[in-house]
């Protein structure tokens, strides 16, 4: 597999209302984990419509990975302006995400005018990768619905595989951060 799309739940859907939330951590570390396994095997793009949550950290976290690695990020957004509304702090870490990105093109090259570009920009990532990777969980899968639906349809047709990012491997990627973490292991 040479090109993913990757995506998942929006920052609400995960209780996570500030930047510096502990839990990101955990979330980039999930996803870096998966990322380096792929990259290992040959991936080449990683490609993200850039939405608030796993997106945008996903994005943060390839950059960090071009440090160490031959990987190239392309942030198709459905519409002109997305983060136009998203409070200032995503606003700021798309347009880096932006400028620093291999490719960057927004599939409408017009506002916000429906639904209908979601639903596009759904496909059009799905059609364009050969796989995808989404962080959720099925019993909820909030915003990532959509997505999933679509991306089911295209395996049926075509094989196209689901990787997924679960609750349960959040957990194991605390567990092992913490672990890890010398401080951990002090009572003090």
């Amino acid at each position: 597999m040479k090109v993913l799309t990757v995506t998942g739940y929006k920052p609400i859907e995960m209780s996570i209302f500030k930047p510096n939330d502990k839990k990101i951590v955990y979330i980039k570390e999930a996803i870096k984990k998966r990322l380096v396994s792929f990259i290992e095997e040959g991936l080449e793009w990683v490609l993200l419509s850039g939405q608030m949550g796993v997106e945008l950290w996903t994005g943060e976290v390839i950059l960090d990975l071009k440090e160490e690695y031959d990987i190239k990020i392309g942030i198709i957004p459905p519409f002109l302006n997305q983060e136009s509304r998203w409070p200032e702090h995503y606003q700021a870490t798309f347009e880096e995400m932006v400028l620093q990105a291999d490719f960057h093109q927004p599939l409408y090259q017009d506002e916000y005018k429906g639904p209908f570009q979601f639903k596009a920009r759904d496909r059009w990532l799905i059609e364009k990768s050969e796989a995808c990777l989404v962080l959720l969980d099925e019993e909820y899968p909030g915003s990532t619905r959509f997505f999933l639906e679509e991306a089911k349809k295209f395996n049926e047709k075509k094989g196209y595989p689901i990787y997924t990012i679960t609750p349960l491997d959040l957990e194991d990627t605390v567990q092992e951060l913490q672990l890890n973490n010398p401080d951990y292991w002090n009572n003090d």
